[in-house]
């Protein structure tokens, strides 16, 4: 058995070795901005450069393991919305070595006990409009990101995995507007929003920025699971840009 296995360890010796990396693309809304997670590298090449929130895949993990525990250690959190973006495997995308990149984008929400964790890594969240020019193909991951949220939040109730779980009608607006950096007719919009019939009214109301306040919504994912498994494709945005 011993034999056998390092006769198979073995096989591939003489081939050369290429490193798969996972690089995570990180956004969060916060007060009203959309924003990205971004660190100071920590290794060389380019250390002390930002850069995504990324490490080599390890030999005991798959690239959906790999990005989970990236995720946990810099924001401690689990169960976050992921999704594979793209592979990147220009032959000179990185000094350091023959090195592919599997990109993933993450929805998250932000809290103060990941805000915590987040600084305690080295690591920041920027503004997209603000965002500093990161190293090697990392900006195009940001734009490919950004490109791919924007089509899926067209179909996809995506934009409810970056907000609390009670939130007002405004602040679904605001959030699709720095999700397209553009502005929707409120009442439209609104209107839109309510038809796809995914929100729970609380009946509680935030009085944090009028007297009158605005109702508390939850979104409903055993309703949007429901209308999913019936065909449901309605676009969440079609007649509500002004």
């Amino acid at each position: 058995m011993d034999f056998a296995k390092n006769q198979q360890n073995r096989w591939y010796e003489n081939k050369e070795k290429i490193f798969v990396a996972i690089d995570c693309i990180i956004f969060g809304f916060d007060n009203g901005i959309l924003k990205l997670l971004v660190f100071k590298r920590e290794i060389e090449p380019l250390r002390g450069s930002w850069s995504l929130i990324g490490s080599f895949v390890r030999s005991d993990e798959n690239s959906d393991q790999a990005t989970n525990r990236i995720l946990k250690d810099i924001t401690g959190l689990e169960q976050i919305f992921t999704e594979e973006l793209k592979t990147y495997s220009d032959i000179h995308r990185d000094p350091g070595a023959r090195c592919i990149c599997i990109a993933q984008y993450a929805l998250i929400r932000i809290d103060q006990d990941n805000k915590d964790l987040v600084e305690k890594h080295g690591a920041f969240w920027f503004p997209l409009n603000e965002l500093p020019n990161l190293i090697l193909d990392h900006n195009t991951m940001v734009a490919d990101a950004l490109e791919r949220l924007r089509n899926k939040a067209k179909f996809f109730p995506l934009g409810f995995e970056l907000l609390p779980n009670n939130f007002t009608l405004p602040q679904i607006q605001l959030l699709y507007e720095e999700i397209f950096q553009k502005k929707f007719d409120a009442r439209n919009f609104r209107k839109k929003i309510l038809s796809l019939d995914l929100l729970k009214n609380t009946e509680k109301k935030d009085k944090s920025s009028s007297k009158k306040g605005a109702f508390l919504y939850q979104f409903d994912p055993e309703k949007y699971e429901q209308l999913k498994s019936n065909g449901f494709d309605a676009p969440i945005l079609k007649n509500s840009t002004q």
